[in-house]
Formats: structure tokens, sequence, C-alpha cells
């Protein structure tokens, strides 16, 4: 099993968000332009609610707007960080399930967006592989590239919690 640590050297999409099911929408902090420039990718009001799982100034929502910020390693998650995934995948589901247009967001809206984006369609009824194939078709090839993710997924988030809570935490 492989664990991409990064995306450097992955090309930003050229879309700042692709709707992944109605009302759910997987982005990134930027977008590469026709002519390959790097452009930032800023959301105002176009969603109900921002979900952003690598916090960065700038980049929206718009003020007042709802917006959950908790910041995510692109690795191994541990036990906390998986219960932040479950939480916030739920809170996306019940939102899309309410109506609400939701943006869920990481740097390139690939791999820690691609996991809340696809546990979120788990909770509203997808198979986990149903799930994957959506956000790689929807948003890139490159969505949930980082193998590991997928196993959470499949696994379950719950089991994936329960074993990482199990393991020592690593020596620094």
């Amino acid at each position: 099993m492989s664990t991409r640590q990064n995306d450097s050297g992955a090309p930003e999409p050229a879309a700042p968000w692709n709707e992944i099911a109605p009302g759910l929408w997987l982005g990134g902090l930027h977008r590469t332009d026709a002519a390959g420039r790097r452009l930032p990718v800023v959301v105002d009001a176009e969603f109900d609610l921002v979900v952003s799982l690598c916090p960065a100034a700038g980049h929206g929502p718009a003020p007042g707007r709802p917006h959950r910020v908790v910041a995510l390693p692109d690795g191994p998650l541990d036990a906390w960080q998986l219960t932040a995934v479950q939480s916030l995948s739920r809170t996306v589901a019940e939102a899309v399930v309410s109506g609400q247009s939701v943006l869920v967001r990481g740097r390139t809206g690939h791999n820690r967006s691609g996991l809340v984006a696809a546990q979120a369609l788990v909770e509203l009824g997808s198979a986990p592989d149903e799930a994957v194939r959506l956000v790689r078709e929807r948003r890139s090839p490159r969505a949930l590239g980082d193998d590991l993710l997928v196993q959470y997924l499949v696994t379950g988030l719950e089991t994936a919690r329960l074993l990482a809570a199990l393991s020592p935490p690593p020596l620094s």
C-alpha cells in the first residue's frame, strides 16, 4: 500500500470546483488556466457551506457564510483526525439532504477533501467503491490517489478510527 505524502508536482485542476453529486462540490485553493498559469480560487457566496481541510487566508468564503475549517495532514490520519473526517462528512451529508450546496476543499481538491466528499456520499447511501469512482470521475482521475485514504473508506471510518486509536504515537 503506497501513501503519497503530498501532491507536489501534481498539476492544479483547471476547474475551481466540480459537482460530485447534486449539492456536493469538491475543489481546491488554486486552479490552472488554459495558458498554464496558477490562479487562486476564491469562494464568495456561491455555497451555503464551505468545508476547508487546508486553511489559507484570502480564499473565502465571504464574511458571514458558514465555514468549517479543520486542518488535516496529507498522509496517515490519527484517531482524532478520523473522528473529524467522520463529523465533517456527516455535516456535509446533512446539509446536502437539506438542500444546501456544499463545497469541500483542500489544497488541490484531491485527497483530504476527496476523502470527506466520498465519505459524505457513503453517508448518503453510496458504496465506498462507487463514492471513489464518482469523486475521480467528476473531479479528477488523480483524486483519492492516496491508497491509504481509499482503504479508510473501504474499511469504514469507524473501524479505521478504532484501529488508529490502538496504534502507539510515532516516536519523535
